[in-house]
């Protein structure tokens, strides 16, 4: 980057403001603030949060893998109640139909007239739970509403009120009864967050403080305070879109992207798509840093969780044990970084 960049860079991002109930108005960076409500009830896994936060200011959707039991579910709540946003859950099993998730007509019998029931996508933060259980084409059902933030029911198409999020989770370890994503479906989501086990303090904590009250229901979700509003989302979405991306730093990303096409060890390499998700969550990175303008630190940051599920490894690769991420930290390594 060199002095007439910054002749014509955009001018500083301004820290978003929320509302409080009495009406003042907050300065402070409301996003420290998001984090500091969610992780009250998701102890520990900061890196996770930090992703999370990005990828919702890059107004992107979620792909969460992880054991059962590690919080994905009080994440997605706990997140949505921070900006008073709307949740819902749907639960995918095989049985389970597309009309379930986007909605149906149904003859009402009493006006004798069609009724619309729309279906548990019309929210904020949808958690798609297991979403490889259910088969391809309850998958696909979410292709629509992932894309265009919009679902067509019996011929009407019907706009979500934004912001729109979708959360899906996978089990790592179940793969009986599972229907793996396709590419092009797996492509839609802006990255792949993994959740591992808490650290050893992190998860005494979230024992002590689970079992501290009736039921094991500590760390409640809805104990979350609401420090912004789903406009406050709205308008930072907008401003990290207008994030400075020089062009070394756009080139970056398509030399990171193009690397995992030519990798030996990479048999599918990921797709325009990818370097898009690179930049938009780059930028991301750069609004919760409080700056104007997106670095290679911020590409660099983003590759693991937007590049992993948009490649497979080769087939000696693969029975050999080694893991995706393996392969794409060594890869990062070898596209030389701008200064």
């Amino acid at each position: 980057m060199n002095d007439n960049d910054h002749e014509h860079a955009p001018p500083p991002v301004p820290p978003i403001t929320s509302s409080s109930a009495d009406g003042t108005t907050n300065t402070a960076p409301v996003w420290g603030r998001i984090r500091d409500e969610v992780t009250r009830v998701f102890i520990g896994q900061a890196d996770v949060v930090d992703h999370v936060l990005a990828a919702l200011i890059a107004g992107g959707h979620i792909l969460l893998e992880g054991k059962p039991g590690l919080g994905k579910t009080h994440l997605v709540l706990a997140l949505s109640k921070t900006f008073g946003g709307t949740f819902q859950r749907i639960q995918f099993t095989p049985d389970l139909m597309p009309s379930d998730v986007t909605g149906h007509s149904l003859f009402d019998m009493s006006t004798q007239q069609f009724r619309l029931r729309k279906g548990p996508v019309f929210t904020n933060l949808l958690l798609a739970d297991e979403i490889n259980r259910a088969p391809a084409k309850t998958q696909a059902s979410l292709l629509e509403v992932m894309q265009e933030e919009q679902v067509t029911i019996d011929g009407e198409t019907l706009k979500l009120t934004p912001p729109f999020m979708t959360f899906a989770t996978q089990n790592p370890i179940e793969q009986e009864g599972t229907y793996p994503l396709p590419e092009a479906q797996l492509d839609r989501f802006l990255i792949k967050v993994l959740i591992d086990y808490p650290a050893p303090n992190d998860e005494q904590a979230i024992v002590e403080q689970a079992a501290g009250a009736a039921g094991g229901r500590g760390l409640n979700p809805t104990s979350v305070q609401q420090v912004c509003s789903p406009q406050d989302i709205l308008e930072a979405q907008d401003r990290a879109a207008k994030i400075q991306a020089v062009d070394e730093v756009v080139a970056y990303a398509l030399n990171l992207t193009r690397a995992t096409r030519t990798s030996e060890g990479i048999s599918l390499g990921a797709g325009t798509r990818g370097a898009i998700s690179l930049i938009r969550m780059a930028k991301a990175f750069a609004v919760l840093q409080g700056r104007d303008f997106a670095t290679p630190d911020d590409v660099k940051r983003s590759a693991l969780p937007v590049l992993r599920h948009r490649v497979a490894l080769s087939p000696e690769l693969a029975i050999s044990g080694q893991q995706i991420d393996d392969v794409l930290a060594n890869l990062i390594q070898t596209v030389e970084t701008p200064r």
